[in-house]
């Protein structure tokens, strides 16, 4: 026998109750309409009709049930009648509403207090999330009531966990009181405990705000406590959550044992703020923190941080701040159009603040305070249609070492710079024009020349032609420059002029023909090029340099006009530069598989314009740039380029790299570098399961998901120099998966000067889905191992209860 009682609790009254009251006529009329009893029992049934329990639906019974009360359906093998408001399910009883299902051995439900009270092997889904105990007392209208030796299982995060009763406050909080909670898998042995768990007196679980507050709680790994928490609350979903963040924690041969304990700001879902004390047991306490703002028009972050009294540096206050902004002004004037403003201000409060905090905090801003040369600029930039214009301050703090001194770059106060660029100025030709004006600042004891006022001008006019089989490309450009110091060059003079023109023929062809290797077709081209430049000699050798260098010899710059980049030095070119590329296509996609060139430039007379301190050119022959690539498949690549000079029969520098990537997580990439005479160098990079050494492959979940549990990684990077017979820089990490938790462990060693080193050992671990305790190592890894994924992948803005990055 099975019995359903369906209950609609609105207050509206039934249309007039038919005559006969048996149950097929009358489960016909209600299920004509809203507002009423239905009631059907199988035929054979030792139970009475519905009509004869009494539930129908009358005017004083409707008073008693709020407005807005949806239909309640109860259904079970046996029906029980106490009164007639009050009934009662046995075998298989099952109470169901719009958000609510409640199953157990045996129900009753009483109309007037609205309460239903259900025992053994109660089962509740509430909105997704299960909760199941011996015995429950729900009011269902208020969704209010407790229930006896609870298991719960949350829908939003798979959370899940014990609790000796859960009091239901209403449809969205849940407190229980000696709980459990684990996003671990469940065991399948009801008597081990899940790897890591949360205990707590008491714990509410808010599912509207996606939070947990929990009090006398501790954080427990594989039964060792690991993380006592008095009062804390953690995120039920990826959603922010202003409180504490966990606590991390490392150690380093200059500061000693460092302890943070982040607090974070939800201020709101545009801004965010976070602190960060730092206990340093050498040191003292860093007071930091960080302000996050987004706006439609301006964005931007505020990093700062201060340590008063350091016992390392005399009892002297140190202090960084960061400052980034950008902003879309709008003016409202169509005329004018709109502004960009952007800030990046950073400064720190001594020479010896890179070396003694090396990758503070793990952020960006904090990254950048960490180097030697400190930018601070502002810029304010214009364009409309084919012009633009761009107004500058910048100014830099050089962070000098009396063991290794460096020259600073010079300050631009101001810079102003203007375009203008028109690619259709008249039948087929591009022309433009570029000026600039800059105001150079340093310290002369560094620079040993003077500081100076230049304005700069060029124009410039190409007229391409460009077939599918060939391109040729003539350009002129004129350059004009002047220059008032504020001291006397060597030979008396306090101003400079220079102006000069320069003239380019760039052209190639391509050919093209059909290949097949190993059954695939394929495309191979042949493309010889041949660049032609001419500049006029003048005499620039007392001309200081504030914002010029020599480009580095490479397939990209031994085709340019000029050898150098800046404005302080235009090269006397009367060179020719010739070349070829062939390259290998896949027919189907255009995919390059492999791609092979040589160039070398041919000078019709020496090169005097250069750099202070270098000798003139005056070999005719450059040297041969000889490269290569090879993509076969996306698994693994090969990449080399060769600087030979033929005079010395010998490369003066080469550089090769190869990567292997068969699949996610699998990674290794090496390279080798040679600059004869500087320098010689092995860098190896990579991250692999070592579960792969017995055979065990693992699953390919795809990226930033691993590759499923009890997994070991192996990641690290190793800088060699083969010229001094050393380590350079070294990271070397294992990360252990073990699906509801990862275990991080990394050594750092980074090269801060030529006889120094910073060292650091970095511990994790990762309660994925609610934690990460220890000293974060993943921006290193992320920053140092080449192709390097996350076990688990932050798509989101991180929780509150994540580390801040």
């Amino acid at each position: 026998m099975r019995t359903s009682l369906c209950l609609d609790m609105r207050a509206s009254l039934p249309p007039p109750r038919p005559s006969c009251l048996t149950p097929t006529a009358l489960a016909c009329w209600l299920l004509c309409v809203s507002g009423a009893v239905f009631a059907q029992a199988a035929p054979d049934s030792a139970q009475p009709a519905f009509g004869g329990l009494g539930l129908r639906a009358t005017p004083s019974l409707q008073e008693q049930v709020p407005e807005g009360q949806s239909a309640l359906i109860v259904t079970g093998d046996e029906l029980t009648n106490r009164s007639e408001f009050e009934m009662g399910v046995r075998g298989n009883a099952q109470l169901r509403r719009p958000g609510l299902s409640v199953r157990a051995n045996e129900l009753h439900y009483d109309q007037f207090s609205d309460q239903a009270t259900a025992t053994g092997q109660v089962h509740i889904n509430q909105q997704g999330n299960e909760f199941s105990g011996d015995r429950l007392r729900l009011r269902l209208n208020a969704s209010q009531g407790d229930f006896s030796n609870v298991n719960y299982k949350l829908l939003a995060n798979g959370a899940h966990g014990v609790a000796s009763q859960a009091t239901f406050l209403d449809s969205d909080r849940t407190l229980i009181d000696n709980a459990t909670y684990s996003t671990c898998p469940i065991p399948t042995d009801p008597n081990a405990p899940p790897p890591w768990v949360l205990t707590a007196d008491h714990i509410e679980l808010d599912t509207e705000a996606q939070v947990g507050r929990a009090s006398g709680a501790k954080l427990q790994f594989y039964g060792l406590t690991v993380l006592p928490l008095p009062n804390m609350s953690f995120p039920l979903s990826s959603n922010r959550k202003s409180g504490w963040l966990p606590p991390t924690f490392g150690l380093n041969n200059r500061s000693g044992f460092e302890l943070t304990a982040p607090y974070y700001f939800n201020i709101a879902p545009n801004r965010d703020a976070m602190l960060f004390p730092t206990l340093l047991s050498k040191r003292g306490v860093n007071l930091g923190g960080q302000f996050r703002y987004l706006e439609d028009n301006y964005r931007g972050s505020l990093t700062a941080s201060v340590l008063p009294g350091d016992r390392l540096a005399n009892n002297d206050t140190r202090w960084s701040y960061a400052l980034q902004h950008s902003h879309d002004i709008q003016t409202g004037i169509e005329a004018v159009g709109n502004l960009g403003l952007n800030l990046n201000l950073n400064r720190v409060s001594d020479d010896q603040y890179w070396r003694d905090f090396p990758r503070e905090n793990n952020s960006a801003a904090q990254r950048v305070l960490t180097q030697r040369l400190l930018n601070s600029e502002g810029t304010l930039t214009w364009n409309r249609g084919d012009f633009s214009l761009l107004a500058r301050a910048q100014k830099w703090q050089t962070l000098q070492d009396v063991s290794a001194p460096i020259v600073p770059p010079y300050d631009r106060l101001p810079q102003l710079a203007g375009r203008w660029a028109k690619s259709d100025f008249g039948p087929g030709l591009q022309a433009s024009v570029d000026v600039d004006y800059t105001k150079f600042r340093a310290d002369r004891a560094y620079t040993g020349q003077p500081n100076a006022e230049r304005s700069f001008a060029r124009f410039e006019i190409s007229r391409p032609w460009e077939q599918p089989g060939w391109f040729i490309t003539p350009k002129m450009q004129y350059h004009a420059s002047t220059y008032r110091f504020d001291a006397p060059l060597a030979d008396g003079r306090t101003s400079y002029s220079r102006s000069l023109p320069t003239f380019s023929l760039d052209g190639g062809l391509r050919f093209e023909r059909e290949a097949k290797f190993g059954g695939q077709n394929y495309t191979m081209t042949l493309e010889p090029r041949s660049f032609y430049t001419y500049t006029p000699y003048r005499d620039q050798s007392q001309l200081p340099v504030y914002d010029t260098a020599a480009y580095d010899f490479n397939f990209a710059t031994i085709y340019t006009e000029n050898a150098f980049v800046g404005n302080d030095r235009i090269a006397d070119n009367h060179s020719l530069t010739t070349g070829v590329t062939s390259r290998l296509l896949d027919a189907e996609t255009g995919a390059e598989k492999l791609a092979v060139g040589i160039a070398q430039r041919y000078r019709f007379k020496d090169q005097r314009v250069t750099m202070p301190g270098v000798d003139a050119y005056s070999e005719r022959l450059s040297d041969i740039l000889v490269g290569g690539r090879v993509s076969w498949n996306p698994r693994w690549s090969v990449d080399s380029v060769v600087q030979y000079n033929p005079k010395l029969n010998r490369s003066i520098r080469s550089t090769i790299g190869a990567r292997y990537s068969p699949s996610p997580y699998r990674t290794v990439s090496m390279a080798y570098r040679l600059q004869r005479g500087q320098s010689e160098q092995v860098d190896v990079g990579w991250q692999w399961p070592i579960n792969d050494l017995w055979g065990d492959k693992g699953e390919n979940l795809g990226a930033g998901r691993g590759q499923g549990s009890n997994r070991w990684y192996s990641v690290g990077r190793l800088n060699y120099s083969l010229r001094d017979s050393r380590l350079v820089d070294a990271v070397v990490g294992f990360e252990y998966d073990a699906c509801c938790w990862i275990g991080r462990v990394v050594f750092e060693r980074l090269q801060s000067t030529t006889v120094t080193a910073t060292k650091r050992v970095l511990f994790q671990i990762e309660f994925v889905g609610f934690a990460r305790v220890g000293s974060n190592p993943l921006q290193t890894l992320k920053d140092n191992v080449p192709r390097y994924q996350y076990l688990r992948e932050t798509v989101e803005t991180p929780s509150r209860f994540s580390n801040y990055e």
